[in-house]
């Protein structure tokens, strides 16, 4: 009886797995991840420029997805399934600088000393930092940590005057 077990459970297991790698991976599913992932709507400052396009096949993920911020001005977001094999990039549209047209007023100022929010799963912690640029709120700067002079600068997006913030996934 044993015996009979054994192949019936590895070959049903073979039957989910290629089911799974059949089916499509729904692309409201990743345009859900990025906008969790950004804190921000499809369209929106901050978020996706757009949907995923629903012509897309990618197989299914049986893991959960991996996103990370491309480029050095974190204009795209990475989505990659591990267990699939698959990697796509999602355009962000970018949140106006103070100065440009829409920027908005200037909340923080360079040299200003900042409280800096660092999240991510599960913890949240707070440091003094100083700006090294001007910012509006929703804009990115780089801020250096007031206790090492020496450490290399953060990006970090203005929350409001005073506060800025780096969301870590």
């Amino acid at each position: 009886m044993h015996k009979l077990t054994i192949p019936l459970a590895v070959g049903l297991l073979g039957l989910t797995t290629s089911a799974l790698a059949e089916t499509p991976m729904d692309p409201a599913e990743i345009d859900r991840a990025v906008m969790q992932f950004t804190g921000a709507a499809i369209g929106q400052p901050g978020g996706a420029r757009l949907a995923v396009d629903r012509r897309m096949r990618l197989n299914a993920c049986g893991a959960p997805l991996q996103l990370e911020w491309y480029g050095s001005n974190r204009d795209s977001v990475q989505v990659r399934c591990p267990d699939a094999g698959w990697r796509i990039y999602v355009a962000v549209a970018q949140l106006p600088q103070a100065g440009e047209p829409g920027g908005g007023e200037i909340a923080i100022s360079r040299g200003e000393t900042v409280s800096i929010i660092v999240e991510g799963g599960g913890f949240s912690l707070s440091r003094q930092a100083v700006a090294m640029e001007e910012g509006a709120v929703g804009s990115w700067i780089k801020v250096r940590p007031t206790q090492d002079k020496k450490a290399d600068p953060v990006r970090a997006q203005v929350v409001r005057p005073g506060q800025v913030a780096v969301r870590l996934r």
